[in-house]
């Protein structure tokens, strides 16, 4: 057994949601978004350095030798599953272990709005979850993914870096490749991917100019495309990939997004009331004509006050979920408060006065300190 399966081991049972190990300090476990420290000595470069190697590859090894960060899955010998990142930093190396539930998730046990299900029926066009890093985006797709592996009959590619969730065939074919061992890059695999026959395209993240547009052609030509990317709203999402393009392309990216781009979920992971776990609160965008036509004429930061009256569409903002979930008791409002844009709504549910932000009569956050 790896002498790092110890920690694993450890945290698992602790119901953490990732193992932090760096050189300096005692190793770390994230429980319900905060970072705490288990009672172990703190460990040294060298020490850290041969609890890695144990479990990385040759490549691997060469790779983070030759200062790259290495990204992989790994099964502990007891079975439990992870996503792991092995990188180095100024006083040596560090790796993060982030658990993955053997059992895919369904949208239902997440708690998920009905309309992401009627997400999942779209033949083609663009599906994005975004959010920012440890939001919960993989286990959404991955529940989305599910969804559709056991309703319809389907070829579905999924190109993730690296694959987390496994899922066995049910009444569709799932095909997951993973970065830098299947392909060389998001882009090269949704190319290779369109010549596979796919229905659905599942791209992990659309994280260069080269892979958005590889995803755009895969959604323009009949296929559904799910992906995530690293923003914080919908409207966020839709000037990301304008400006992500080039210039000259700018309205042909309009054009695309206004007429396949079907839907941005956008989620924060907030803290239940019992605090004893964490739950996924969405902004949820469904293109329709006139979002269409804001994208358009480049009046995307409109799109907000079309949400508002989307309601019956499925679509909600981040802070009215945030609210309806503060009033239904699913989550801690001294938590909550730190993800709403107009804070000064949630000021009257606020218990830990402490924690409250200073707000202005606009309903923003002040800064203090030097």
């Amino acid at each position: 057994m790896a002498r790092i399966d110890a920690f694993l081991k450890l945290g698992l049972a602790q119901g953490c949601s990732d193992v932090h190990l760096a050189v300096g300090v005692p190793p770390m476990l994230r429980m319900n978004g905060d970072l705490m420290p288990i009672k172990f000595r703190q460990l040294s470069d060298s020490e850290l350095e041969a609890y890695v190697r144990e479990i990385l590859t040759t490549q691997q090894i060469e790779r983070l030798e030759a200062g790259h960060d290495v990204d992989f899955s790994y099964v502990s010998e007891d079975g439990g599953r992870f996503r792991v990142n092995v990188f180095r930093k100024v006083t040596g190396i560090g790796a993060v272990f982030r658990f993955i539930p053997g059992d895919v998730p369904t949208l239902d046990q997440l708690g998920m709005p009905k309309v992401l299900t009627d997400f999942c029926d779209y033949h083609q066009g663009m599906v994005l979850v975004t959010g920012s890093t440890g939001t919960g985006k993989s286990t959404t797709l991955a529940a989305m993914i599910n969804h559709l592996n056991e309703t319809r009959s389907l070829n579905i590619i999924s190109l993730e870096d690296p694959i987390e969730f496994v899922h066995p065939s049910k009444k569709c074919q799932v095909i997951q490749r993973e970065l830098n061992t299947h392909v060389r890059s998001f882009a090269a695999g949704v190319r290779s991917a369109l010549r596979e026959d796919p229905d659905v395209i599942l791209v992990g993240e659309l994280r260069d100019a080269e892979t958005i547009m590889m995803a755009m052609t895969a959604a323009e030509t009949g296929h559904l495309v799910l992906g995530t990317l690293h923003t914080t709203s919908a409207v966020k999402t839709i000037d990301r990939i304008i400006d992500a393009l080039p210039g000259e392309l700018r309205e042909q990216t309009k054009a695309f997004l206004s007429m396949s781009l079907k839907a941005v979920v956008t989620q924060v992971l907030i803290k239940t009331v019992d605090g004893r776990g964490r739950r996924a609160v969405l902004e949820i965008l469904v293109n329709n004509r006139a979002i269409a036509k804001m994208i358009t004429t480049d009046q995307t930061h409109q799109i907000s006050s079309q949400m508002q009256t989307g309601v019956d569409a499925g679509m909600q903002l981040m802070d009215a979920a945030l609210l309806t979930a503060i009033q239904k008791k699913e989550i801690d409002p001294d938590d909550a408060i730190r993800f709403a844009g107009n804070k000064k709504n949630f000021q009257r549910f606020v218990t830990d006065t402490d924690r409250a932000p200073l707000i202005d009569v606009g309903g923003n956050q002040i800064l203090t300190g030097s």
